[in-house]
């Protein structure tokens, strides 16, 4: 294989004799590029998203025989990473983490140094996983159909918290309020930890909480759970209902992350980068590793992606457009 140095010799060669419609472009689609690649993710370290891009990194660093590793540029709810990777060098060498917040939601409520949708080129959608509906026993109802039914029994008397307004727990609230007719009221905090610290307390009386927040709390009887938020039960809660097999057919507010590039990275690499995400999202231990995160992996098309992202962007922005809902 030609080695960059006698590869950038050759070329500056054929300047002198005049053949300059050749570029490095031809060299920058090699892949996996011969340099580190990195993973960004947008939130800090420990997390779930976190969590989940270093256990798909060990497997692409396998599969690839390429040192992958995670870069954590958290801030801003994630839009940090989403505009860093948006001017990143766009060569394979750096994807994103992408989540749904910055591709699908943030676009309708503040103005971005970047546009999702052509800044960042899509790969593969990397997981879903729901947020389950929790209450607090002295609310007194067992079910999602009883909390259904004293919402409209007591308009703009049942609180919801979230993790900050326009957060993916908020606009959870918003479009159960939309498809239910219900009033319920949004307590934004910022972030889950104080959420779930008024919510145990008794100031708010329901969360749409992360399942791994939210699951000590259900063991030890102190948080009722009563939906989920996707279309598929979770795993985790088996016996949980979603919302839309109690009544609400097509309810899907799902959480997700996918995999973006830079915008210019070219079309080959993209494939490739898709092919090989597809791959290590469908080996096995992967699997196994991610779902003791609650995280489903739902690898695809990078076509498919793209128009994911795309009517979530649709739907959410409707809910933000009808709800007035701004940032804080």
């Amino acid at each position: 294989m030609m080695t960059r140095s006698r590869f950038l010799r050759l070329l500056s060669s054929l300047s002198l004799l005049g053949l300059t419609h050749l570029s490095y472009s031809a060299y920058a689609q090699e892949f996996p590029p011969k340099k580190t690649i990195t993973i960004v993710v947008g939130f800090a370290a420990g997390g779930s998203a976190d969590s989940a891009a270093r256990v798909i990194a060990k497997k692409l660093s396998e599969d690839l025989g390429q040192n992958v590793i995670v870069d954590n540029k958290p801030g801003a709810g994630g839009n940090i990473a989403h505009a860093y990777t948006a001017t990143a060098p766009a060569d394979g060498s750096v994807i994103l983490f992408g989540s749904i917040g910055p591709l699908s939601i943030a676009p309708h409520l503040m103005k971005l140094p970047y546009d999702p949708q052509k800044d960042l080129a899509p790969l593969t959608m990397g997981v879903t996983f729901p947020n389950v509906l929790v209450v607090i026993p002295e609310l007194g109802v067992k079910n999602f159909k009883e909390y259904v039914a004293l919402a409209k029994k007591n308009p703009g008397k049942i609180t919801f918290a979230s993790t900050g307004s326009g957060s993916a727990s908020h606009l959870q609230g918003e479009l159960l309020n939309v498809r239910a007719d219900i009033d319920t009221v949004h307590v934004p905090y910022k972030g889950g930890s104080p959420a779930m610290v008024d919510l145990l307390g008794g100031r708010v009386s329901s969360y749409y909480s992360a399942l791994a927040t939210a699951d000590p709390y259900i063991k030890n009887g102190k948080l009722i759970p009563i939906a989920t938020t996707g279309l598929k039960r979770a795993p985790t809660l088996p016996n949980v209902p979603t919302i839309a097999e109690s009544g609400y057919p097509g309810f899907d507010a799902s959480n997700w992350y996918a995999f973006v590039a830079p915008g210019k990275t070219p079309d080959v690499i993209l494939e490739k980068w898709n092919k090989a995400l597809v791959a290590a999202l469908k080996d096995k231990t992967t699997n196994a590793q991610l779902a003791e995160h609650g995280l489903m992996p739902n690898p695809g098309s990078r076509e498919d992606l793209q128009k994911y992202i795309a009517s979530q962007s649709a739907m959410w922005g409707k809910i933000i457009a009808d709800r007035k809902i701004t940032a804080e």
